[in-house]
């Protein structure tokens, strides 16, 4: 008798959807078959996909120090509740900052304490942290985060270009990824600085102070370095196709570097920043439709890599009032799937497994999470059940402030149930889980 089988589901696969019984033994795959014998507990999915969990490489649950804004418990609730069962947090907006040894303890003893999916930690890149990179990846950092202009936090400073060259070095020696968020600091700070100057404070101001060149400048200049030293570069929430276009040329020269994008550069458009307003801020701002459907061809192609969330959500009070200073952040952590179902499953007709490659397998993979991303034997029993016909709408977001762009939206692909390592921690939208996550480490 297995622990668990799941029953009459589609599952999907690395080798494509397979029709078949999947059994969970000691929350791991065991074995996968059609008609598998009895489990102690059997799930019903007859008319259901089953894909691997989300793994959410680029999430701010800001704990601890900013729980406030958001937390474990909160995000970890909404990421389940979209089929999500893993998420790597960034180094910030907790306070302090994640850029040592001691705050990576604090934080993944937080974490342990609150979060109902497991997850691992990005260590952060500053300038004068160079010698922490190691203690950092000792207690289980799966690679550095730096950003090459202002992360909006003092305590975060941007790294500069000896900042980041140096780190490369130093994670080449580590066996470890650095990801950077790319925007030249020159052009946006100069930018805003001339705009604020003379009064222009609006949705379209805000837009052209962060313009596409400044994305497209910064992708050219950390490829370079990447490429200089040997690192592995991850370029995260590359908001525009010509900033992957310039990716992607790096990759063909042999620079080792992925590419992740958002949902909300996949769902939004700069109409619609402007009527909805601060809480679709972001940085790199949403661009145009020419970008939205580039960035939908290099995900259709196979040249993005992975799509995380970049959750960063503020209390009300930060995402009101002038556009300009309003805090930039998507909380978007529950709708990644539902995105990539309904506008990229039934609009544009893009297979589940590449859906699953994306969120799920390469994520995985590019962080040493080996366990994790993909139904085969002997992995995570980390599943979604979705319903892939049903329709949903976004009414109450789980996440800490309902605030979301996402609100009020409807999308094909209902996730029925989520489990985390074969325990069902989402049922229906309802919190089922009896267990806490835990911290997973990478495999160097």
């Amino acid at each position: 008798m297995h622990e668990i089988v799941i029953r009459g589901g589609t599952l999907v696969t690395p080798e494509g959807l397979v029709d078949a019984d999947l059994a969970i033994g000691d929350g791991r795959i065991v074995h996968i078959a059609p008609g598998l014998s009895g489990g102690t507990e059997e799930i019903d999915a007859s008319g259901l996909h089953v894909l691997p969990g989300v793994v959410d490489a680029h999430v701010h649950f800001n704990e601890p120090g900013r729980t406030e804004w958001e937390g474990a418990a909160t995000g970890s609730l909404a990421l389940a509740a979209g089929g999500g069962t893993t998420f790597i947090d960034m180094p910030l907006n907790s306070t302090p900052c994640t850029v040592t040894a001691a705050e990576f303890e604090r934080k993944r003893a937080a974490l342990a304490a609150a979060s109902i999916t497991d997850f691992a930690l990005w260590g952060g890149l500053v300038p004068g942290n160079r010698d922490d990179l190691g203690a950092l990846a000792e207690s289980g950092a799966i690679g550095f985060k730096a950003f090459m202009s202002d992360s909006g936090l003092p305590e975060f400073p941007r790294a500069d270009d000896l900042t980041l060259f140096e780190g490369l070095q130093e994670a080449v020696r580590l066996g470890l990824p650095v990801a950077v968020h790319a925007e030249s600091e020159e052009i946006t700070a100069g930018l805003s600085a001339r705009l604020l100057a003379a009064g222009r404070t609006g949705v379209r101001d805000f837009l052209a102070s962060r313009p596409v060149a400044a994305e497209v400048e910064a992708i050219a200049r950390a490829t370079h370095l990447a490429g200089e030293t040997g690192a592995r570069l991850h370029l995260v929430h590359v908001s525009s196709g010509r900033g992957v276009a310039v990716a992607a040329e790096a990759r063909a020269r042999g620079v080792d570097v992925t590419i992740e994008t958002c949902p909300h550069y996949l769902f939004f458009t700069t109409e619609d920043v402007e009527r909805l307003g601060v809480v679709a801020k972001c940085a790199p701002p949403i661009r145009d439709a020419r970008e939205r459907d580039a960035l939908w061809q290099a995900v259709a192609d196979g040249t993005i890599d992975i799509i995380g969330s970049d959750h960063s959500p503020a209390p009300p009070a930060l995402k009101s009032g002038e556009f300009f200073r309003a805090w930039g952040g998507i909380a978007g952590v529950q709708s990644t799937l539902s995105v990539l179902l309904d506008a990229g499953v039934h609009a544009r007709g893009i297979a589940l497994p590449r859906i699953a490659e994306l969120l799920a397998a390469t994520p995985a993979a590019r962080f040493g999470l080996r366990q994790k991303g993909a139904i085969r034997v002997g992995a995570d029993a980390d599943l979604a059940l979705v319903a892939l016909h049903d329709t949903t709408t976004l009414a109450h977001p789980l996440h800490r402030h309902p605030m979301s762009p996402y609100r009020g939206s409807s999308f094909r692909g209902v996730v029925r149930r989520t489990l985390r390592r074969g325990e069902s921690i989402i049922v229906d939208g309802a919190a089922t889980a009896r267990s806490k996550g835990h911290l997973i480490t990478c495999s160097r």
